[in-house]
Parts: C-alpha cells; structure tokens; sequence
C-alpha cells in the first residue's frame, strides 16, 4: 500500500508526506541526492529513494510495488519557458511513462497542477471553472498546462486526477514567506488593488485534498480545484497576517506596473549573472495585478474535500512555525 510522492522535499510535498506518515501509511519519496532530506528523515514509514523527473531510469525504479503516485513535483521559478517545460511538462511525461506498466497495481495518479492553468479571474473577480478553455498568462502556466494535457492523455491507461490548487501558504512555505518579511520590516509593497479577489488554501489542506484524491472513486482524468471555501480580498489577507504577527507595515507602497517591470527587469539581469531562476520576472507580472479566484464545490461533492483551515486560523499558525523556526 505504499505511494510515491515526487517533491517530497517541496513545500507541498512534504506536508503530504508528513501527513500520510501520520496516517500510517507508508511513503515512498523520491528525492535529489542534492535535496535537504533532514525532515522526511524525521518521520516515520517514509523510504527516500535517489531519482529526479528528469531521469525515466530512477523512475521506472520509483514506481515498482507503489499503489498510488501523487505527482507534486516541479518548478515554481525557471530560467524561461525550456526549463519550466522540461521538468514540469516532460517531467510529467516521464513518470507516466514509468507509471503505464504498472496500471494494473497503481490504484491512481494524482497530478499536483496550478490555478494558473485556468487564468484570471475576470473583473468581477468571479471563479473560473475548470471546464473553462485554459488560457494562461505565463510561462509557469503553459508548462503546467501542457503537464495536464499529458496526464488526459494517459487517462484511459490509468486512473488519473487532477488538482488544481490556488496560492498555498503554510509552514515550510519559502515563496510567500516574501510577504511576512516585508510586514516585519514595516514596508509592504502593494500590488494591484486592495479589493482584488484571491483564493488560499492552507499547505497541509491542500495536502489532504492529494490524498483524498488517492482515495476517491471518481471517473479517470477528472480535474478539480481546491480552496479553503473563501473569497478573499487582498486587505483582507493584509489585515490577518498584520493581526497574526502583532505588527502592522507603517509604510505601504503601491507599485504601479510598470515600476514592478523594471524591478523585474533587474530580478532577470543578475538571474543571469549568476545562472539562478528568479521568482520575480517580466513573464511574472503578468499574474501578478489580476485576480485568481476558483471554485472548490465540485471537489466538496465529488471528493468529499472540505478544508479544516481558515486563513485566519492557518496565517497564525505559520506564523508561529516561521517563529520557531528562526526564520521571523
């Protein structure tokens, strides 16, 4: 009964990982030699195992006597629209490759993808529906969309879902950890308007709904989207996390676009000196002054998903793990 996680030593993969092993269900995480692999090590029925996305050999190896995959695997950042397609779509490609002979054993493949497939809400910010024709806005979302395509391809050889998350925040969490650094410091820039619409989910949430994913009797290839049940606005996930820390940003700078695509343009330059994939590109802004907002109903009737977590309640407690651990 053993299941395969890839990006174990991921933000959400590791709270997968974390929460399966509380569940006692055995894990098998596949991991860079590279990788920091302290917490997994740290909990228990979790077997790590070398291999990468990349390589098809460490996966057809990964995948033997595994029930399920849950797939998170991938790159949030890249150095353009090659490197994001190499591991998030043809990385896909490779595992369902390594996964097919299996199909007879392995019970389902759940695909971690992103609520940027979809695109921007409109200017109501009204949800987009997952039926919706995909129209993303940036590199990430092209890579993730063709990673998608790949796994309906494969549906009538094995029993797939997809799950489409919105932002996810939490403990271990690196990228939106930018945001609380900026309230501590007392500086907030302010992109977009304040009443601009978002959807949340909670890392060990949306790792629930993984494995709720595993578990569920639904037809192959469905895709669903998950979120906490909430709407919120950009003030308001400012005001909960000032409450949360006790502190409120004295200075607050709105960013015009274009300021932003300087800035980005600047993020691109020393990304190139020194061969690193920076979150903040020109390719980026084009998500960053829209709104994402998603309908997690159909996963509440089909999966029976309902996250535990309000923002209010999930921002304290990282909160308190960023305090923990030194990093606030």
């Amino acid at each position: 009964m053993t299941i395969l996680v890839t990006g174990g030593t991921g933000f959400l993969g590791s709270h997968v990982v974390e929460l399966l092993s509380q569940m006692g269900r055995p894990v098998r995480a596949l991991v860079r030699r590279s990788s920091d692999t302290k917490f997994l090590r740290s909990l228990a029925d979790v077997e790590l195992v070398d291999g990468s996305v990349d390589d098809r050999a460490s996966l057809e190896r990964a995948v033997i006597g595994v029930t399920a995959v849950v797939h998170s695997a991938g790159l949030v950042k890249a150095r353009g629209l090659e490197e994001f397609m190499r591991v998030n779509a043809r990385g896909t490609e490779n595992l369902l490759e390594a996964c097919v002979p299996h199909a007879g054993s392995i019970r389902r493949f759940v695909h971690v993808s992103s609520i940027a497939v979809g695109g921007p809400s409109d200017a109501y910010g009204n949800a987009v529906q997952v039926d919706a024709v995909p129209r993303p806005v940036t590199d990430y979302g092209r890579s993730k969309l063709a990673a998608e395509k790949a796994v309906l391809a494969k549906k009538d050889q094995l029993l797939t879902t997809i799950i489409r998350p919105p932002a996810i925040y939490g403990p271990r969490d690196r990228e939106i950890f930018a945001f609380f650094k900026s309230i501590k410091l007392g500086v907030l820039p302010l992109l977009g308007s304040p009443h601009s619409k978002l959807s949340m989910i909670y890392g060990p949430d949306a790792a629930r709904a993984c494995i709720r994913a595993v578990d569920a009797d639904v037809p192959s290839g469905r895709i669903f989207a998950v979120d906490d049940g909430a709407v919120h606005t950009m003030a308001e996930l400012i005001e909960e996390a000032e409450s949360a820390m006790g502190k409120r940003a004295f200075l607050r700078i709105p960013l015009p676009r274009r300021v932003v695509e300087g800035a980005a343009w600047l993020s691109e330059s020393y990304g190139r000196l020194t061969n690193r994939a920076m979150m903040l590109t020109r390719d980026k802004c084009n998500e960053l002054f829209d709104q994402w907002v998603c309908d997690g109903s159909i996963a509440t009737r089909e999966l029976g998903f309902t996250a535990d977590t309000r923002f209010s309640q999930g921002v304290k407690q990282t909160v308190d793990w960023y305090r923990s651990a030194g990093w606030l």
